[in-house]
């Protein structure tokens, strides 16, 4: 007869068959540059300590082309992040299966845009190059600015997923008593990693909500409160994601999901400034929903 010595199951829940994890990295220069010579020279002038002062040059001031990307590639992170839910303190997020069919379609379509708005700067690079002398006066020194094929390989837009482990997934050989170390390590860490990312997306829920509630607070006399359309389309939102984002099958969350998708339905922002009735029920509706709310410290 063998001797098999099993370690006990880690009791933590297994999101693995309905989640996995996304990294994205969007890298491209920024072409802003410390000048030593000239942040020593406004010290000096000004009788100030070494590092008082710092000069950075703008390198391609007023290149449209550059300014357009970083705006592109700032609205790409606000959507991957509002996607997704947070699991790592950087890099990795987590993404639910559901959320997957929308995410990405999403994401490569912004990936093809980034590296079409990069070849726009590209080809107006020597453009921009050429100008920046009489631009940045005796600030502007050629070895700033690298060849165009050097600058193409700065750009780059790269989109990983990653299976995620289950919280007693370990493989490694270093024995039944430091696999089991290894694996309680990992337990907490899964469960501290999961409460984060539901708590995440309880607090988008609370500020959504609270945000709804305070627009709509306004009847009869009062002044009334100007709201922009978002404001229905960001709960509208926010329903979608405690439909796909919900892993550990929360019954608070689904509910509440349920109650959301019921006051929301039929309702658009012009009925709600035109019909104080009508605003008065949704908002005692949001406010209902907000005190069902966990605490999490809000």
């Amino acid at each position: 007869m063998t001797n098999v010595n099993v370690a006990p199951q880690v009791d933590t829940p297994s999101i693995g068959s309905s989640a996995m994890l996304v990294d994205l990295n969007i890298r491209m220069p920024m072409f802003r540059k410390k000048d030593k010579h000239a942040s020593t020279e406004v010290t000096d002038q000004n009788f100030a300590r070494k590092g008082a002062a710092v000069v950075n040059k703008n390198l391609l001031l007023g290149c449209d082309e550059l300014v357009s990307i970083h705006k592109f590639t700032n609205n790409t992170r606000t959507s991957h992040a509002s996607m997704t839910l947070p699991w790592s303190d950087s890099g990795p997020r987590l993404l639910t299966t559901d959320a997957y069919f929308k995410y990405h379609p999403l994401i490569t379509g912004k990936q093809n845009m980034f590296y079409s708005l990069r070849d726009r700067f590209d080809a107006a690079y020597p453009f921009h190059v050429s100008r920046a002398h009489a631009r940045l006066g005796n600030l502007f020194d050629p070895s700033d600015y690298p060849p165009i094929d050097v600058v193409r390989a700065k750009f780059s837009f790269k989109i990983s997923y990653i299976p995620l482990p289950d919280a007693g997934d370990f493989r490694v050989d270093v024995g039944n008593e430091q696999k089991q170390i290894l694996k309680d390590h990992y337990s907490e860490y899964y469960n501290t990693q999961l409460v984060s990312a539901m708590d995440d997306l309880w607090q988008r829920t609370y500020k959504v909500l609270s945000s709804m509630s305070e627009r709509l607070d306004y009847s009869g006399d009062d002044k009334k409160k100007i709201f922009r359309d978002t404001l229905v389309d960001n709960v509208t939102d926010i329903v979608e994601l405690l439909s796909v984002c919900n892993v550990t099958k929360d019954s608070q969350m689904e509910a509440m999901r349920l109650d959301l998708e019921d006051t929301l339905r039929g309702i658009t922002p012009d009925a709600l400034r035109q019909d104080s009735y009508l605003r008065a029920e949704t908002k005692r509706a949001v406010d209902k929903v907000i005190k069902s709310l966990p605490s999490l410290g809000m």
